[in-house]
């Protein structure tokens, strides 16, 4: 008869392992030298890296140096043939096997190291923890938390039905209590760009904007950012001491507007959308969501450090409902993460939107609860800045969310 060595009482279970600081923790509770647990930590972390565009030729070569290292590359079936024209390839590994793969492409001709170091990068910026933003005098480290930016709507047809149009005084003390109630950033806008908008002229917008702005930087202490697309509403915002511009457009509508936020090292939100507000919500389609949107933001972001603008200064956006059906913004949501391959923040702008109204068969006045779990699950999968209508309601949804994050 065979006896067993486990003891009655052992047990098995699952655990989960996102990065590296939580290998070391389930090492350190059973007792890892701290030798080991940083030989080992590496090894603990899978990673999944996809790759665009590269030649059969490469692939092949990718492929059989990951499963010579242990790990995996997945390629379209006719990479083996030599037969496959530009395709995609998805490492997959260990951190330890992604980084030994790096060191080895590095020293490889063909563009090889080109490859190695894009994987690198990405690996890299994955896992940054103290990412931190620059706003003119401001600096954000979000690595001690999560940023809520208020939004103030100084437009005669908002979605959400709090535009103060015409108000001067009512919308700086609008402003000001978000800021008492915990907001990081106010938002203001003088255009709307809901689903099915008009554009208005620059005039408009000035007027609209400018009296407000001019007493809000004097009477509040925190950032304030411009929600235009224009580079003569941004200057005139910025030259009074606005810090941020936020831009729905990811740069693309207006080539001056880049050039006036380096001038005067403002922050800048890139954010994603497809086709322009009028028409965006028209049938949108795309043939593989976040690989597109994520090659949209990266060229946004060269398009700013084109134009002098620090890296420092830059938030990406994916851009909720800017052309995006309902399954797209649930999928963008999931597969946040992903977007921190960009090694910038992640702004997420879900407040009371129409994603949250088709799910839950409410209309706008009733979304706080449906916003407060789009705020939680955004916080946890990678947003550094959440921007909200609801700024003391949602201020508690980001500390709590934090909490568990970060509890050790």
């Amino acid at each position: 008869m065979k006896t067993s060595r486990v003891g009655k009482k052992m047990k098995a279970r699952a655990v989960e392992i996102f990065d590296q600081l939580d290998a070391s923790r389930q090492m350190k509770e059973i007792g890892v030298s701290s030798r080991g647990i940083e030989l080992m930590k590496l090894k603990a972390v899978n990673r999944a890296v996809r790759l665009s565009r590269i030649d059969a030729g490469t692939g092949n070569i990718i492929k059989q140096e990951m499963l010579a290292l242990g790990g995996e590359a997945a390629v379209e079936k006719e990479v083996i043939t030599g037969k496959a024209g530009p395709s995609d390839c998805v490492l997959l590994g260990t951190l330890a096997q992604l980084k030994k793969l790096c060191l080895k492409l590095n020293q490889q001709p063909f563009g090889l190291d080109e490859i190695g170091k894009s994987i690198e990068d990405v690996l890299n910026n994955y896992e940054i923890k103290d990412i931190k933003l620059k706003c003119g005098r401001f600096i954000f480290d979000f690595n001690n938390k999560a940023c809520l930016m208020g939004i103030l709507n100084l437009t005669p047809d908002s979605f959400s039905g709090d535009g103060v149009y015409r108000q001067v005084d009512k919308a700086v003390k609008i402003a000001e209590q978000m800021a008492e109630d915990g907001a990081d950033i106010i938002d203001v806008g003088g255009q709307s760009t809901r689903p099915g908008s008009k554009g208005i002229d620059k005039e408009e917008e000035i007027s609209r904007v400018m009296p407000v702005i001019r007493k809000l930087v004097k009477r509040t202490k925190i950032p304030i950012s411009i929600d235009t697309t224009k580079f003569e509403v941004a200057q005139l915002a910025l030259d009074v001491g606005v810090s941020l511009v936020n831009d729905i457009t990811g740069l693309r509508d207006d080539p001056h507007l880049a050039k006036i936020i380096a001038k005067y090292d403002a922050g800048i939100v890139i954010m994603h959308i497809k086709g322009r507000p009028r028409t965006m919500q028209k049938a949108p389609k795309y043939d593989s969501l976040v690989s597109e949107m994520i090659d949209w933001l990266k060229e946004g972001i060269e398009i700013a450090e084109g134009a002098s603008i620090e890296r420092e200064r830059i938030i990406i956006d994916p851009g909720i409902g800017f052309g995006k059906t309902v399954e797209h913004n649930l999928e963008i949501l999931k597969r946040l993460r992903e977007f921190k391959s960009l090694g910038r923040p992640i702004l997420v702008g879900t407040s009371k939107k129409s994603l949250i109204g088709n799910i839950l068969n409410c209309p706008v006045d009733q979304r706080l609860l449906g916003t407060a779990a789009t705020v939680a699950i955004a916080i946890n999968n990678g947003a550094s800045i959440v921007r909200v209508h609801d700024v003391k309601q949602m201020a508690q949804v980001v500390r709590m969310t934090e909490a568990i994050i970060k509890h050790k």
